[in-house]
């Protein structure tokens, strides 16, 4: 099995996990008499299936990125490097859009609200974060493609 085909695998169990969650709790509790729509002592067994099998995915995807190297990074340098990125990127265009919006004013004596930084050029600067993450993503699912998931 591929990496990539684990964290397809893994996303998947993870919706499945959250949906046998809700269909859970609400098959525990009837009304004298009734039945649940559903036996829970089948949807606990599923439910236990699937985590043990999210389990030993995410024990080997985790060793796979630990192991596996790329232009001198293993995959978890990589997957760090992307994530900053994100984070850098979210913030800054926050900071930019609040930077970049005008104040209007009814007379000439109201108080005048101006930018302190330089918006055209951090946005340059984003754009540039924006492309290294494209990039990093690229390389990162390039390697995922490519990689044998480790047993």
């Amino acid at each position: 099995m591929k990496l990539a085909e684990a964290l397809q695998e893994r996303a998947d169990l993870n919706a499945r996990i959250e949906q046998l969650r809700r269909r859970l709790t609400g098959n525990v509790l009837v009304q004298e008499g009734e039945r649940p729509a559903e036996d829970p002592a089948a949807l606990m067994t599923e439910f236990e299936e699937c985590v043990n099998r999210l389990e030993y995915l995410m024990d080997r995807i985790n060793l796979t990125n630990c192991t596996v190297t790329a232009d001198g990074k293993t995959l978890t340098e990589w997957i760090a490097h992307r994530d900053c990125l994100h984070l850098k990127i979210k913030v800054y265009r926050e900071m930019l859009a609040e930077a970049s919006s005008t104040t209007r004013r009814a007379t000439r004596s109201e108080i005048k609200i101006l930018s302190v930084i330089d918006v055209r050029e951090k946005q340059k600067a984003v754009d540039d974060l924006a492309k290294e993450l494209r990039l990093t993503d690229n390389r990162i699912q390039s390697v995922n493609w490519t990689t044998d998931l480790m047993e």
